[in-house]
């Protein structure tokens, strides 16, 4: 008997079947041995901490406290014991959710924080010096110690070490090897040295040619040379353009301390006329 393959009402007989797209392969668990695994054996145990991470970041009790104070720039002679007692509580319960093992000193220090903060609340005694009555102050001192030998201990270890930062060499010298020593150098030997430098120094000496400063008193005794005839002299005309700014002011300055002096006068037929110098009568 023949079987004879039935088609879809949107499939011809002259069209090929679609293909199915592709697919990505499931990842293995692992490789063992080029063989791939997919799933995983029924007799793998697989403790359920596996997966933990345990971080010591933390010495001591002492270096706990130390970091809750640094992390949030507290004054460490003035704790907010308060404050810090929650933190360190919600520290150690943390501790206790991921099933670390506490130490019994991290229990000792919750205990004394707890005293203390108790021992704040009491009332104090007014026959009691302030540093006895304050309760802080045996927590404040240890941690003042403790922060001081973690320093130094710092210090200590960013030195060079042997065998860490320096390691020691050593080379055979080889059969038939001269040492040749340097020569001695003598303060004669350094003097003709001296003597050449400055010899070779003179070569790259250059003239360097300074204008003298200009004088006030001098300029004001060539414009009084200029006037001294009687007659009118144009402004203009006691100005030198040659020589540069710094004339100019002082040939200016000049001629207003001789105006002040009731020396000179100046004189303009008009507005915007060109102005001139003379003696005044009496000068003349």
């Amino acid at each position: 008997m023949q079987t004879v393959p039935i088609q879809s009402p949107t499939q011809t007989s002259d069209e090929q079947p679609a293909e199915a797209p592709p697919r990505q392969q499931e990842m293995p668990f692992a490789v063992v041995q080029g063989t791939p695994m997919l799933t995983l054996p029924l007799d793998l145990y697989i403790p359920p901490d596996a997966l933990e991470v345990f971080l010591d970041a933390f010495e001591g009790p002492l270096d706990l406290l130390l970091y809750l104070i640094r992390r949030q720039n507290l004054d460490i002679l003035d704790i907010p014991i308060a404050q810090i007692t929650a933190q360190y509580m919600e520290y150690v319960e943390l501790m206790k959710d991921l099933k670390l093992e506490l130490a019994a000193e991290y229990l000792v220090m919750a205990a004394m924080l707890c005293e203390i903060k108790s021992r704040m609340l009491l009332p104090r005694p007014e026959n009691i010096d302030d540093d006895d009555a304050d309760p802080r102050a045996e927590l404040v001192r240890r941690l003042q110690e403790y922060e001081r030998f973690k320093q130094a201990a710092q210090d200590i270890d960013a030195l060079p070490r042997l065998e860490r930062d320096c390691f020691p060499v050593q080379a055979d010298v080889p059969a038939g090897h001269v040492p040749r020593l340097p020569p001695t150098v003598e303060l004669v030997d350094l003097m003709v040295a001296l003597r050449e430098v400055l010899s070779r120094a003179d070569l790259f000496t250059s003239h360097r040619v300074e204008r003298e400063s200009l004088s006030l008193r001098e300029r004001m005794s060539q414009v009084l040379e200029r006037v001294q005839h009687g007659g009118f002299v144009p402004f203009l005309a006691l100005f030198d353009i040659t020589e540069g700014r710094a004339g100019v002011v002082v040939s200016f300055l000049a001629v207003l301390e001789l105006i002040k002096a009731a020396t000179l006068e100046l004189v303009q037929s008009e507005p915007y006329a060109p102005i001139h110098i003379r003696l005044r009568q009496g000068e003349a």
